[in-house]
């Protein structure tokens, strides 16, 4: 009677010590680099980027600060890693948000509520999106602004669809996608320093300005909101005097004034 075995896959890695010795080396690169990311976006929440030096972020990451070139050349490849994060995840959750959506007002109001979670949720990305424009290097501002006009790219070429839908020119797209922006990214940093429990408003406030950038571009075929109705105006007075009875002046003492001799 003849035995039957089994055999059990063995991973490459397990067989080869020093592969798997490698394979745990580029894990732990990869942790430490991610602590030094993770370090500066919370450094820079409260001072900002700028303000930050090499030591103090590689201190916090609990590396010395030799060992921060092993993972960055400087200070500005760790700020546009920075930005490239956050950009990126940014736009994929608007990005996604308005996938889930065909009619333009439903897509508008996604991408907002997306956006404000996300700066509800991450202030200190977001005030990185903010607050280095006009500080810092050459480089990081430039990349700053990079991340802008990609937010724009992405939306002017979601406005072209829907103008050719709805048949409309898409002369006026691009403008309309860096209004539509500016907008938000203004507006954001409001939210930024206000409570939660006024967020709503801010979001019904970014949903109509938006929909008038929108409207005013031919891009947003909603019916208009229906005026307020005005209230009944006060009913006229009802005069004591018979309607054919003759109508005397009075002068400002009060007495009535009698009719004017002729010359």
């Amino acid at each position: 009677m003849s035995r039957q075995f089994r055999c059990t896959p063995v991973h490459r890695d397990a067989q080869d010590p020093t592969r798997r010795g490698a394979v745990t080396r580029l894990e732990q690169k990869e942790r430490t680099r991610r602590k030094l990311i993770d370090a500066a976006l919370e450094l820079s929440a409260a001072r900002g980027f700028a303000a930050l030096s090499l030591r103090e972020i590689a201190k916090a990451s609990g590396i010395t600060a030799t060992g921060f070139y092993r993972h960055f050349r400087d200070m500005d490849e760790l700020g546009l890693v920075l930005v490239d994060e956050v950009g990126m995840t940014l736009r994929q959750l608007v990005r996604e948000a308005r996938s889930r959506f065909n009619a333009a007002d439903g897509r508008t109001k996604a991408s907002i509520a997306a956006f404000m979670d996300y700066v509800h949720r991450k202030p200190h990305l977001f005030r990185l999106l903010l607050g280095e424009r006009l500080g810092g290097s050459t480089a990081f501002r430039s990349a700053l602004h990079g991340e802008i006009d990609r937010f724009v790219a992405e939306l002017s070429e979601d406005l072209e669809a829907q103008a050719k839908e709805l048949g409309q020119p898409t002369d006026d797209v691009l403008l309309a996608a860096e209004a539509i922006v500016a907008i938000v990214f203004t507006l954001g940093a409001e939210v930024l320093e206000l409570p939660r429990h006024r967020h709503a408003g801010l979001a019904e406030r970014l949903v109509r300005e938006v929909k008038l950038v929108l409207k005013g571009a031919g891009l947003d075929s909603s019916p208009a909101p229906s005026p307020r109705p005005e209230k009944d105006p006060a009913p006229a007075a009802v005069s004591a005097v018979a309607p054919d009875a003759p109508t005397r002046r009075t002068r400002v003492s009060g007495r009535p004034e009698g009719p004017r001799r002729r010359a």
